[in-house]
């Protein structure tokens, strides 16, 4: 017969965990989520409670739960189940079994909050700064891409979409406003070409694969040599790449050197890298009607076996983080990818700590 659950017995379950290797625990022992209090204070901006009721939760254990949110792919309902459920997250949080625990509506306004304060950049700048001080500086040049980040599919009609582009309300939905809140009116859809498989005799398509896609891209600069993401900004999924070059260029990285697919490759891009002091590295196009000529496709190549390394940003937060948007407007799609890329940076982070670290 099971006898009672002890204290030592939870003792030992957390060391089985720390000797499997819990990254979340790895997280608490790298970052210092303190930093992140100023921050978080001023965005919450809770009452001190004098009207009474019951004291709100501790605006770093929130955010910590927002990053194991990211980390998993996780619904504030499903949050709420697990937190209860794992000691590796209690563990990370600070809670005990006998601790109360947010729930998921509890979550909801938490991150609500976050979107109306805009707070998203400075807390990723806050943890900029912990890898800086941590000697992770910018000096290689950057890699500069997107991706579309997906959201569930709306299903409008063609006089629906025309109206939404114009920026107005489709006159159907206003009479229905719990219709109109589940409507995503900043999100569109693109089309994304990916490389066709090779047929079963061996042979490849004549063209690439057009996909069509909905929701919003993340548009991402990674420095060169520790592949962290440096600056992100995040539009709708329709929104040309090569318009978002300004806002992407890191000033601090010394390297001074820009790597970019053809989307970013422009006479106005190049006269502002020109203008900054980068040094563009920019794939060049193929001329209209006319082959390529040999020594650009072979500086081309060259190029990509830089370029292709930011890749690895988007393969983590799609295939091991599931980033999908789930909530309603760019708002909030900006704090939720902004989320996306703080984790990445911090499961970076981990890894360059473990590579530096004596054997």
């Amino acid at each position: 017969m099971t006898g009672q659950l002890g204290f030592f017995d939870v003792e030992d379950r957390l060391k089985r965990l720390s000797d499997l290797g819990d990254q979340l625990e790895a997280y608490g022992r790298l970052v210092d989520f303190e930093r992140f209090r100023p921050a978080l204070e001023g965005a919450v901006s809770y009452s001190d409670g004098a009207k009474g009721g019951r004291p709100p939760f501790d605006p770093v254990l929130m955010f910590k739960i927002l990053i194991i949110q990211a980390q998993n792919n996780l619904s504030d309902e499903r949050s709420e189940f697990l937190i209860n459920d794992r000691l590796s997250f209690m563990r990370f949080l600070g809670l005990t079994l006998g601790d109360r625990v947010p729930d998921a509506k509890t979550i909801w306004l938490f991150r609500g909050r976050l979107v109306r304060a805009g707070a998203i950049e400075g807390l990723f700048r806050q943890f900029e700064a912990v890898i800086r001080d941590a000697g992770y500086i910018a000096m290689s040049g950057q890699l500069i891409d997107a991706t579309v980040v997906a959201a569930p599919k709306q299903r409008n009609s063609e006089e629906e979409k025309t109206q939404i582009r114009k920026g107005l309300i489709p006159e159907a939905w206003k009479a229905k406003p719990a219709k109109l809140r589940q409507k995503d009116r900043d999100a569109r859809w693109t089309v994304k070409y990916t490389k066709a498989k090779t047929r079963p005799d061996g042979s490849k398509p004549a063209v690439d694969l057009a996909i069509p896609a909905f929701g919003y891209k993340n548009h991402v600069s990674t420095d060169r040599r520790f592949g962290l993401i440096r600056t992100w900004t995040v539009t709708h999924a329709a929104a040309f790449d090569g318009a978002r070059l300004p806002d992407l260029l890191d000033p601090d990285n010394t390297g001074r050197v820009v790597w970019a697919d053809t989307a970013y490759r422009s006479a106005k891009n190049e006269t502002l890298m020109a203008a900054r002091g980068f040094r563009s590295q920019v794939h060049r196009k193929k001329p209209k009607g006319k082959p390529m000529d040999p020594r650009i496709r072979r500086a081309n190549n060259r190029r990509s076996v830089v370029r292709a390394h930011i890749e690895h940003v988007f393969a983590v937060q799609k295939h091991k983080m599931g980033l999908f948007i789930r909530t309603i407007g760019i708002d909030r799609a900006r704090t939720k990818i902004g989320l996306a890329n703080l984790v990445y940076n911090m499961r970076r982070f981990m890894w360059l700590e473990g590579q530096t670290a004596p054997a």
